[in-house]
């Protein structure tokens, strides 16, 4: 498994069923690698918020939490999850209508098998690592 320093994120991941934790992994890398190629993101902290890997901007404050889940109840779904009282969904089932799948307010949900949209995924994470700065212009 890719190396995930914090022990307690890197055991939640390690109790996730293998093919949703690959999925789930390429998500992780996704976050990382978009908030290196982002100006004014900076650092990314990743912790658990409500037991799942949550990635938050700490340092530069510049965005909202981003947090990836799977649940044993819905065992072929995963999610990506983003801040509920942002407009941020509300925004990307405008942009992405189609090529992504959305619950409710908060979240982008795919099923095991689902290829996931790297282009509109990327873009997705790129706003909310950014919702807080001047220059974001998602909202």
């Amino acid at each position: 498994m890719t190396s995930i320093p914090n022990q307690r994120v890197a055991e939640v991941f390690a109790g996730y069923p293998p093919h949703i934790r690959k999925k789930l992994l390429v998500l992780r890398t996704l976050i990382f690698n978009v908030a290196a190629s982002t100006e004014g993101v900076g650092e990314i902290e990743e912790t658990l918020k409500w037991g799942e890997p949550a990635y938050l901007t700490s340092t530069s404050k510049s965005g909202t939490t981003v947090r990836l889940a799977w649940k044993a109840s819905a065992p072929t779904r995963f999610a990506m999850h983003f801040h509920c009282q942002t407009t941020l969904v509300e925004t990307f089932r405008t942009q992405f209508a189609g090529v992504l799948d959305f619950d409710g307010d908060r979240s982008i949900v795919f099923e095991q098998d689902d290829e996931l949209p790297i282009e509109a995924l990327s873009a997705c994470v790129a706003a909310a690592l950014t919702y807080h700065s001047s220059t974001n212009s998602v909202r």
